[in-house]
């Protein structure tokens, strides 16, 4: 069992805990994940490690409330206790002096890239930071990206705070007035593949993927994607991978598979197992 140390509301439906594990503090690296489970009935998910600390033997894990995991994750308080919390697991990311780098974060990618930037600072490269969302209030640790960057650009897609429009729109100005020798992108499928098509394939750029995970040591093969025209598997050989070698249809069409069935577990969670009259309504219309 693993207990939650702390927990903070970044945004709505934006959860932050600090789980006590000290064996996977020692051992996380930047770019690495854990799998957990809530209960010993509950599915397996695999979250990102936002950070960790090794003297005080924590890990910090951001979440959204998108779907019935993470929903009822959400109503977890500090002092609960997780019941599996495996890791770390993946490969961690590639930290070297590259020269510029340009560190992207999008909605909750903010907080996977925090630590992946921080790395690349300390190793002595220019970090400049772009972290966007959809509007000012669902943005997070604006000010812990700006601490561990050279620069720190913000954008919002209704321009309430930053720059109006997308992370993509900001590194193609950056792109047009740097020169820039590596790109880190991390979020959501369509931002991530935006980046990908306005960078210049001589410049590596690096995303994270995390579809469809199980056991997260290679075994079931549900997270495999395609890199290079090959098959890999996210789990054990990512989860970063050159974003201009990943086959973009292929991952957007695996995010999709389970979506029906994931709408309708949460709609059976939220409206009591399914007592409530809209969800009554919902079945006689099918």
């Amino acid at each position: 069992m693993f207990e939650i140390l702390l927990k903070e509301e970044l945004a709505p439906k934006i959860k932050l805990f600090k789980v006590l594990a000290p064996e996977l503090a020692r051992k996380a690296e930047p770019g690495q994940f854990i799998i957990l489970r809530i209960d010993e009935e509950g599915e397996r998910i695999p979250l990102t490690i936002a950070d960790f600390d090794r003297d005080a033997g924590t890990i910090t894990i951001i979440f959204q409330e998108v779907g019935k995991t993470t929903d009822i994750l959400g109503t977890l308080e500090a002092g609960d206790f997780l019941q599996d919390f495996v890791g770390p697991l993946g490969m961690e990311s590639e930290i070297e002096n590259y020269g510029t780098v340009v560190c992207i974060g999008g909605g909750v990618g903010v907080a996977p890239v925090f630590p992946i930037a921080r790395a690349l600072k300390e190793a002595g490269n220019t970090v400049i930071s772009i972290i966007g969302a959809r509007t000012a209030d669902m943005l997070i640790w604006k000010q812990e990206m700006s601490h561990i960057s050279s620069r720190l650009h913000v954008a919002t897609d209704d321009g309430s705070l930053g720059q109006k429009g997308f992370v993509s729109d900001v590194l193609l100005e950056i792109l047009g007035k740097t020169r820039v020798d590596r790109i880190i992108a991390i979020g959501p499928v369509p931002m991530m593949e935006a980046v990908c098509k306005v960078t210049p394939e001589d410049i590596t750029t690096m995303v994270s993927l995390n579809p469809i995970m199980v056991d997260g040591t290679g075994m079931c093969g549900a997270c495999r994607v395609e890199v290079d025209k090959k098959t890999r598997f996210a789990c054990v050989d990512g989860p970063e991978f050159d974003g201009h070698k990943v086959n973009w249809e292929l991952v957007k069409m695996r995010a999709k598979m389970f979506a029906k069935e994931e709408k309708e577990a949460l709609s059976y969670h939220r409206c009591g197992e399914g007592e409530c009259q809209c969800h009554r309504t919902n079945q006689n219309e099918k």
